[in-house]
């Protein structure tokens, strides 16, 4: 007898289970036979079977047409396109940072192309386009396809535009502007000088716009002025330092906003390379924390008008209130227009108790915070300089403290590396 709840085990119909023979057939009996088909049975399969045949082609013809249309619809749309190289004459001006978007809604604005989508396709489907629309102005045909308007502004010689390098100071600006404009010599300047108050400088730069013409491409049409590309270069500082709410920065720092301008200018003068820049910075603010003059070249070199890495020990004794040598604290402006790097430099200096640097060789910047340390390093800058140029005198490689420009029994300054 088997008894489930005590022998616990597959149970009958379960996976696995016997098969259970079906009761009243007695063992051996034969098997009933089957009924004859029913030939109505019949008739009624197959026209079950022609009724799904042709829902299925129904259906099948609906899905395809759905799918052709599902295709269609992925496939994009032809963008409206002048054909030829146009006609006519229409100046565009490419600002600096403009991306394809921008671009191609300015080249629709003024006539140039029939729509966005050709330009930003052409340009998309051409490896030659990848990074090479520069800033500046381009003069243009109205009604071009876009592949023609393509091949002139991937040109840069087609860049009708103003190049300002990093580190330039007021007057060589001035000077590229009326050579760009085809002005008479001084005429930019005189136009900073008189229209100071059209500028768009802040209040505390007490009109002087040294630092805050920013070095970058500009777009120079025929109706450009000098006013109009001062004005530019200032609205473009203006933004670049306000980045990262310089205010809390500059007082983080024991700043104020025209100080961390007067801080970049001098790292850009100063900096051998764009890695140094951070550690030139928190050089000087840690001087200025301790009180210590700054004693860079750069602040001389401004005050002479000139750009060297020669400073004599004459010259450490100035008398201008850019002479960093003499006067404690920051210099009464900034001495360059700082570029963005120097700027970030100015406004996020790198940790460190730095006190001293000079550029031993170009590429080899040394930074300490010990004074005999610095005049090692000195007095390798000067053999370097003296091999170099046998005529050389030993002098300042234009930085911070413990100056080449000393004796080896002096204990002044030691200067770190400027930048021609």
């Amino acid at each position: 007898m088997f008894d489930q709840d005590f022998h616990p085990g597959l149970t009958p119909g379960h996976l696995g289970a016997p098969v259970m023979e079906p009761e009243g057939r007695p063992p051996g009996a034969p098997r009933p036979r089957p009924d004859a088909p029913d030939p109505h049975r019949r008739r009624n399969g197959l026209a079950c079977g022609l009724t799904a045949l042709a829902l299925i082609a129904v259906f099948g013809g609906i899905g395809l047409t759905g799918y052709t249309w599902f295709q269609g619809q992925r496939r994009p749309a032809a963008a409206a396109d002048f054909r030829g190289p146009g006609n006519g004459s229409v100046q565009v001006s490419v600002p600096e940072g403009a991306g394809l978007a921008q671009i191609a809604s300015a080249l629709v604005r003024n006539g140039v192309v029939a729509s966005s989508l050709a330009f930003t396709r052409a340009a998309k489907g051409s490896a030659a386009a990848a990074g090479r629309i520069q800033p500046g102005t381009y003069t243009l045909k109205q009604k071009m396809s876009a592949s023609a308007a393509l091949a002139i502004l991937i040109d840069p010689a087609n860049a009708n535009g103003l190049t300002i390098p990093e580190g330039w100071r007021g007057y060589q600006i001035y000077a590229a502007i009326d050579k760009k404009l085809n002005l008479p010599e001084g005429t930019a300047q005189r136009v900073a000088k008189e229209q100071t108050a059209e500028l768009g400088l802040p209040e505390f730069a007490a009109g002087a716009p040294e630092g805050y013409l920013f070095p970058a491409t500009y777009s120079v049409t025929d109706g450009t002025t000098a006013l109009d590309l001062l004005k530019q270069m200032v609205e473009r500082a203006g933004k670049e330092f306000s980045r990262d709410d310089a205010d809390v920065v500059a007082q983080n720092l024991g700043q104020n906003v025209y100080g961390l301008v007067t801080v970049a200018s001098m790292v850009q003068g100063e900096a051998d390379n764009t890695e140094d820049m951070g550690k030139v910075a928190r050089v000087i603010y840690n001087r200025l924390a301790k009180g210590m003059p700054l004693q860079l070249d750069s602040t001389i070199n401004y005050a002479l008008g000139r750009s060297t890495l020669n400073t004599s020990v004459t010259e450490t004794k100035l008398d201008s209130p850019y002479n960093t040598y003499l006067h404690a604290g920051l210099p009464p402006t900034p001495i360059s227009n700082p570029g963005r790097q120097a700027i970030m430099a100015a406004l996020d200096p790198t940790p460190g108790d730095w006190l001293y640097f000079v550029t031993v060789k170009p590429g080899d910047t040394r930074f300490t915070d010990s004074f005999e340390v610095q005049q090692r390093n000195v007095a390798e800058f000067n053999a370097n300089r003296a091999a170099a140029k046998p005529s050389a005198s030993a002098s300042g490689s234009g930085s911070a403290s413990g100056s080449a420009t000393a004796s080896a029994s002096a204990p002044a300054p030691a200067p770190g590396a400027a930048t021609p």
